[in-house]
């Protein structure tokens, strides 16, 4: 695959960040930074994120068109472009689950945190357990996945790059719905009990769909929900 026209590429041994670098690298046009080592990498609502010797963490920070509220839909499309990314090496197993993780075989194998540090800049950080899995794992969470440490860091970002550049391109010219469907395709514990933990109530229910936004929707005894954020647990 060929690297996306018009977007940098920098590879640095160390950052505090790849989010952060790349923020800051962006007053030139799109750019992706890739990291072998992080000081201070975070994940969603300023959790920390350990990052094991061999993994990927990288970061693309661009201006893309439409709302503040499609700006969120990356979400979609970065985990679509991952899991395309990562079988394109020939891994398999790999799941979604809403919304910003990759599975395998159920257990986490990636991250992916969307932010807005200044009005229409958008930063999309991606961290995956190439080598090995973190060894903190909050309570109730996932059990962390990880590969055998065979696919370089460099070499996931030469073939996820272009994979998201397609993902964007049909996002901006087809709209959410084809996104929405392919997603749907490779979501983890569709039909199934889980559990949203929102940010003042838990809600319960059947996993059953994600709607034209990208909400969460969920089936409960007090009627069908649809929820715009939120941490999701497999179950009851």
């Amino acid at each position: 695959m060929n690297w996306p026209e018009g977007v940098g590429r920098i590879v640095l041994d160390t950052v505090g960040s790849t989010s952060e670098e790349a923020r800051v690298r962006a007053g030139n046009g799109p750019v992706w930074v890739l990291a072998c080592h992080q000081t201070a990498a975070r994940g969603r609502r300023g959790r920390p994120w350990s990052m094991p010797e061999g993994n990927f963490a990288a970061s693309l920070a661009w201006h893309p068109t439409g709302s503040p509220a499609e700006h969120g839909l990356r979400s979609f499309t970065a985990s679509l472009a991952l899991a395309e990314a990562l079988e394109a090496f020939g891994v398999t197993g790999l799941t979604l689950k809403w919304p910003n993780d990759v599975l395998r075989h159920g257990g986490k194998l990636a991250g992916i945190l969307l932010e807005s540090p200044a009005p229409g800049l958008l930063v999309l950080g991606i961290g995956v357990n190439l080598a090995a899995a973190p060894e903190a794992v909050e309570a109730g969470a996932l059990s962390p996945a990880a590969l055998d440490g065979s696919i370089a860091p460099e070499a996931l970002l030469d073939v996820l790059a272009p994979a998201f550049a397609a993902r964007e391109a049909q996002l901006v010219r087809d709209g959410f719905g084809p996104i929405r469907e392919d997603w749907l395709a490779r979501a983890g514990g569709l039909g199934g009990p889980v559990t949203a933990r929102l940010m003042t109530r838990e809600v319960r229910g059947t996993f059953a769909d994600v709607d034209e936004v990208g909400h969460l929707v969920l089936d409960t005894p007090q009627g069908r929900q649809h929820l715009p954020a939120g941490d999701v647990f497999f179950g009851g």
